[in-house]
């Protein structure tokens, strides 16, 4: 039994409670027997791994077993994927197995306004928090400050291409690259939800403050530059990757990377610490590697490929985790990730709640901040039992990638027997394994039977397959992720999206590269209204965007920014600090 009861203490009570317990960073370097000069620590508890010289000493062993851990479509609130992460975890080192964890690093702009900073909860919590949630190593930061030099040299260059002749520019040592002012690729970057700069005008003043022009911002985590710290495998691969990011246009069409810029070998340089994992531990002391970012609605959403290899070194088990539901964390995570890496899963864990098989199956609107509806707290099989399509619509779309799924039930102490064996029936009846799992009440000794129903799938040998071949033309790719994962009747297109679609199916280079989907998390369908397995509806790409260095096109559907807003109850107005002892109070 823990000394901590996630019933009466909140999430980052037991945090801050567990901290007594927690093995130095040095500790965990010794048990994942690690040389000394492979960590580079930053403070006590937390470090980063010199990646390359990991993969370097023991590249050649083999790798441990690979799970993906992803969910049903969630309630605004989220259904505990990160939570089942470390529970699975937690639950493996109780097997007394050697088990390494991979997580995204939390975004500021949820910690800081309404989902809480991804940490997980209760009892199978990465901690410590306060570090993780507020900045960790620097990492995102690093990216914001990438992404933001980018654009000063887009500026600045628009600026001095106005105010100079050819002659001036060469005497500068300056090319004309004739840069278009109404076609910028991206704009600036912050790591918050801050609806208010979406929509931008830079340059007001004088011309010597700037070109005139219309801007705006998006949250770090959507950034290219996070995608690409995700897709890398090494630091040059990061070097190559980042010179062909596109900034902005030229007038006559052609696209202006960061290399023409001359300012990818500077961007490389901010983040070459970023590369490294981040070393971390669950409440019960397994390792856990932190690295990349969230939002797999708006970026990709998993973590990076390089804790994948680290940890697949390091451990029997390495369990990584992808954002949201599988119609968009997994499909990416198969898609793009499996084929950048070369790395084949052997198990998918599918989380589901009964709480959002409810919603799914028409229960009352779950409002962040608002008190739960009795429906979801009181029995009622018949309401989850209608729910069920969305969770099978998840486990079918594993079942295609010919990655054996394990359906978790992540065990609310409110959830009824009856209504757990709607979801163990529907299971079986689907021919996938399925466990209840009570990490957050209870930690590795509740997590147990998930533990084991993975170990069990793992044997199994994986028939891995993608979706499409890189050769499949974009709008088909489409049209298969639209049909094949999200359930659509087919596809519409927005004129320009359709003019650029055209374009890039005509480009050998540019069609060669990965589809990565941005689509509400709310939903299987573009619409966060349509709830359940939704059918007779088209999916709308109203933009699409180009990602040239992270390797990917970005289709953009329906009504969803690359900037959230901060809602009117955030997190932040209950975040505190103990002026006296300098703990951090409030997190979630």
């Amino acid at each position: 039994m823990s000394k901590y009861d996630p019933t009466k203490m909140k999430d980052w009570e037991i945090a801050d409670a567990a901290r007594a317990d927690m093995k130095t960073v040095y500790k965990l370097s010794e048990e994942l027997e690690l040389d000394k000069m492979e960590l580079f620590p930053y403070g006590h508890y937390i470090g980063k791994l010199d990646y390359q010289a990991i993969l370097k000493r023991i590249g050649s062993k083999p790798n441990g077993k690979y799970i993906n851990v992803t969910a049903i479509t969630p309630t605004p609130l989220g259904e505990g994927k990160t939570t089942t992460t470390m529970g699975l975890i937690e639950g493996l080192g109780k097997l007394n197995k050697k088990v390494v964890g991979a997580i995204r690093q939390p975004s500021g702009g949820p910690t800081f306004n309404i989902k809480g900073s991804a940490a997980g909860g209760g009892l199978a919590q990465c901690i410590p928090l306060t570090e993780l949630s507020l900045g960790l190593t620097g990492d995102i930061d690093a990216i914001t400050n990438s992404h933001n030099l980018a654009m000063v040299a887009l500026t600045s260059r628009l600026q001095h291409e106005f105010n100079y002749t050819d002659d001036v520019l060469a005497k500068k040592n300056l090319k004309r690259l004739n840069i278009d002012p109404r076609k910028p690729a991206m704009g600036w970057a912050v790591d918050f939800c801050a609806q208010a700069l979406r929509e931008i005008v830079i340059g007001i003043g004088s011309r010597m403050d700037g070109f005139m022009m219309k801007s705006g911002f998006q949250i770090t985590v959507s950034s290219e530059v996070m995608a690409i710290l995700a897709v890398s495998r090494d630091l040059k691969d990061m070097r190559d990757r980042i010179s062909k990011m596109v900034i902005a246009y030229s007038k006559d069409g052609k696209p202006v990377t960061a290399g023409d810029l001359e300012v990818a070998g500077a961007m490389t340089a901010i983040m070459a610490r970023a590369i490294n994992p981040n070393l971390m531990q669950t409440v019960e002391g397994q390792p856990v590697l932190v690295h990349a970012g969230p939002f797999a609605n708006i970026a990709i959403g998993q973590s990076s490929i390089i804790a994948d290899r680290v940890g697949l070194k390091l451990g029997d088990y390495h369990v990584t985790e992808s954002g949201f539901g599988a119609d968009i964390g997994f499909e990416k995570f198969w898609n793009l990730k499996c084929r950048f890496s070369g790395l084949v899963p052997n198990c998918s864990v599918v989380v589901c709640t009964i709480r959002a098989l409810k919603m799914h199956g028409g229960g009352p609107k779950v409002v962040p901040g608002a008190p739960l509806d009795k429906a979801y707290t009181e029995k009622n099989p018949a309401l989850v039992e209608k729910g069920l399509g969305n969770l099978l619509a998840h486990v079918q779309s594993v079942k295609k990638s010919g990655i054996p799924p394990v359906v978790c039930i992540n065990h609310f102490y409110t959830d009824n027997d009856e209504e757990v064996k709607v979801i163990k029936d529907a299971c079986k009846k689907e021919g996938v394994r399925v466990a209840i799992s009570k990490h957050w009440e209870k930690g590795g000794e509740g997590a147990t039977e998930l533990a084991n129903t993975v170990i069990d799938a793992c044997k199994e040998k994986p028939n891995f397959k993608f979706l499409y071949e890189d050769s499949t033309p974009l709008r088909e790719r489409i049209d298969k992720i639209a049909r094949e994962v999200y359930g659509a009747d087919g596809v519409t297109y927005s004129p320009d999206a359709l003019a650029k679609a055209e374009t890039i199916e005509k480009d050998p280079e540019l069609s060669k590269l990965g589809t990565c989907m941005v689509k509400t998390h709310l939903s299987l369908s573009h619409d966060p209204s349509l709830k359940g397995r939704p059918k007779g509806w088209s999916l709308p790409i109203r933009d699409i965007l180009s990602y040239q260095g992270a390797g990917f096109i970005v289709p953009v559907a329906g009504d969803i920014k690359l900037m959230p807003g901060t809602a009117s109850d955030p997190a932040y107005r209950y975040i505190d600090v103990d002026a006296d002892t300098g703990k951090v109070m409030g997190l979630f």
